[in-house]
């Protein structure tokens, strides 16, 4: 059955392709805000005196825990106000609070500055998405929601390439004395950097437009937003969808920001390279090929979808991730740090392609009403376990099972192996599920119009 939403008349497509490249701007500032500290772990450790667990915490959960609590409360927001600006309000937060990491002294302070950098970008993704589903038709809507996840790419990148580059400039002075600031050292003068220019992402946010809601609602017409009771009834409907794919997503987050935590610390204890040799190699793999990847994603799912195929989304994530496999595990074991390099570049795009193809997913499946909210806790289980858990579950294994963290390399196959193993075959399980929950969909629309 056709979608009836395929025959509204959506915006202008240039228009709709401005709105996600400045939605994608917003995105990369994130990344650089979430993951310039992965650069910084050596004069964070020496200066606050923390071990590799420590670090870990202040990259992952610190910042996870606030990031996917303030999501859910954000994401009904977001069906229900302005996602302009909510999106505003949010970069300007993390913005401030990435600036305020920089003025902190020690562990504690540090951990809830980055706490607040988490409050600040929960504001993000679910008023985005829910923004791209209302400028896109369903058969375009994956494209443009994976040009929108190059953010993480480029924005990590951006920020391997700015951190390995600034560390090389302030290697020879390790404090700085700045107007109004006084004595700083270089890792707080980086924070007070990214952090700034985020302001006018901010203000480009008044640029954009809020669209109308589209699609069916309880009583047949678009924005009457749902109770969050209704959302989770719907969701309950749908609950082994979610299970899923959310846990499935969640798996293949835990060694994504594994990975991209450590392999940094990889390059320069095992290979003896310099931070900006790590920045620039690194970054640019990150940039070039988790780049490719999220887009090609997203372009093979709208192609299959457009060919019938129902479960077009989940099925490129299914694909991606046994893809992934051979090089993911071989890239640590690399002999040499070259080896390593070009290892990454399939890596990073097969790991690159769930990620525009996922909240697609969630999209599609959820009535435009509960569209935000429904991201929302698709972020909050991807993100608790894979943003609080992954880069402290290396830790933990080099810390406490090996007891070298020159074993960092063992530590990351492991996760890594493990993570995409079970991914796979959740995702294998979740195909069939989602096709189920497209034709729920159908009905459940067809029976709230005929109510009305």
């Amino acid at each position: 059955m056709s979608d009836p939403r395929e025959q509204e008349e959506f915006p202008a497509p240039g228009y709709a392709w401005y709105v996600v490249a400045v939605l994608t701007i917003a995105y990369v500032f994130s990344f650089i805000d979430r993951q310039i500290m992965n650069f910084l772990v050596g004069p964070i450790r020496r200066d606050l005196g923390i071990s590799d667990t420590q670090i870990s915490l202040l990259m992952g959960l610190s910042f996870a825990i606030f990031y996917t609590l303030f999501g859910i409360p954000l994401g009904r927001l977001a069906d229900t106000r302005s996602r302009r600006g909510i999106i505003s309000i949010g970069i300007a937060v993390w913005s401030l609070m990435t600036v305020a990491c920089g003025m902190t002294r020690n562990f504690w302070q540090l951990a809830l500055t980055r706490m607040g950098v988490g409050v600040g970008e929960a504001a993000l993704s679910p008023a985005a998405y829910s923004l791209i589903a209302d400028y896109f038709p369903p058969t375009r809507r994956a494209t443009a929601m994976s040009v929108y996840s190059m953010g993480i790419y480029v924005g990590a990148g951006l920020a391997s390439i700015l951190g390995g580059w600034i560390a090389g400039q302030v290697a020879g002075q390790e404090s700085y004395v700045l107007p109004l600031f006084g004595a700083m050292r270089s890792w707080q003068i980086v924070f007070i950097a990214v952090g700034v220019p985020g302001l006018l992402v901010a203000l480009l946010l008044l640029t954009v437009r809020e669209p109308v809601r589209r699609g069916p609602s309880r009583s047949g017409k678009p924005a009457a937003p749902a109770t969050i009771g209704e959302t989770l009834a719907y969701v309950s409907d749908n609950a082994s969808t979610f299970i899923f794919l959310n846990l499935a997503i969640a798996f293949l987050t835990l060694n994504s920001y594994a990975s991209t935590s450590w392999i940094p610390s990889l390059f320069e204890r095992r290979f003896g390279w310099s931070k900006p040799e790590i920045g620039l190699v690194y970054g640019s793999v990150i940039a070039i090929s988790g780049s490719l990847g999220v887009v090609g994603g997203g372009w093979l799912s709208d192609w299959w979808a457009k060919r019938g195929h129902v479960d077009a989304p989940v099925r490129v994530a299914w694909v991606a991730s046994m893809c992934w496999l051979p090089s993911g595990l071989l890239y640590p074991l690399a002999p040499d740090g070259w080896w390593t390099a070009a290892l990454l570049v399939p890596t990073v795009f097969f790991g690159s392609m769930p990620y525009g193809v996922a909240p697609a997913a969630i999209q599609r499946m959820m009535p435009n009403t509960m569209r935000a909210q429904a991201t929302a806790i698709y972020l909050f289980v991807i993100n608790i376990i894979g943003m609080g858990l992954g880069p402290t579950v290396v830790a933990l294994l080099s810390d406490h099972v090996f007891h070298d963290e020159n074993r960092l390399h063992h530590s990351l196959v492991i996760v890594g192996g493990a993570s995409y193993v079970v991914a796979t075959v959740l995702l294998a399980i979740a195909r069939h599920r989602y096709r189920r929950s497209i034709e729920y969909l159908e009905d459940w629309s067809r029976s709230q119009s005929a109510s009305h």
